[in-house]
């Protein structure tokens, strides 16, 4: 099927089957999320996989009790960075001159360009603009989902403070931010399974300056 094909058989799913999903459906979904498109490369957050079924259960209660979580093959939180650091770039830095095979000294002007645009900022702007970079992440992960024939749930309908100290996220420098739970839609319980996509028009959505 061609990427509109899998985009309009996608929906939010709401109930989910508990059947899991193949572990090379999940690697995929992990691996297209990896190679997603970030902000100077950065990519400033981290992806929780969460397997387990009574972590789950717990999330839930904090997530007002939403079924997906449990009903779930897998569970990915995304979190943001809660400051971007310095020492965070030069990491990066350090990465680029391995995986490309140059110099860190050559990537020079690109450090203080990320420094200048990002680090410079305030901790807060800073953990806004990581979360914006995570949502990216999610979109990716979304359409990866589908293409794999697998249903998934963008979620931000949870306490993330209560989440955040649940996982002990605060001492990872980590805020969550969005969730997904991967699994199979219950076409019987769920009564979103057959109904037909609703979107905006394109005449509406989209406008042409000439």
């Amino acid at each position: 099927m061609s990427l509109l094909k899998h985009l309009n058989w996608r929906y939010a799913t709401k109930r989910m089957t508990g059947e899991q999903v193949p572990q090379e459906k999940v690697d995929y979904i992990l691996e297209a999320t990896r190679l997603s498109a970030s902000s100077m490369g950065l990519q400033p957050y981290t992806i929780l996989v969460v397997e387990d079924a009574d972590l789950r259960k717990q999330i839930q209660k904090v997530a007002y009790n939403q079924p997906q979580i449990a009903e779930a093959s897998h569970l990915l939180i995304f979190a943001a960075w809660d400051n971007v650091t310095e020492t965070q770039v030069d990491e990066y830095m350090q990465n680029i001159a391995a995986v490309r095979n140059v110099p860190v000294e050559s990537l020079a002007d690109f450090k203080n360009s990320l420094m200048g645009a990002v680090v410079s900022r305030t901790q807060e702007q800073k953990y806004e603009w990581a979360a914006r970079q995570a949502y990216i992440a999610l979109g990716t992960a979304l359409a990866a989902a589908a293409e794999q024939g697998v249903d998934a749930t963008p979620m931000e309908g949870f306490d993330p403070t209560a989440l955040d100290e649940l996982l002990n996220l605060k001492e990872k420098g980590l805020r969550s931010v969005t969730m997904l739970p991967l699994g199979y839609r219950h076409v019987e319980a769920d009564f979103l399974a057959t109904a037909k996509k609703v979107r905006r028009s394109k005449d509406k959505l989209f406008v042409k300056l000439a």
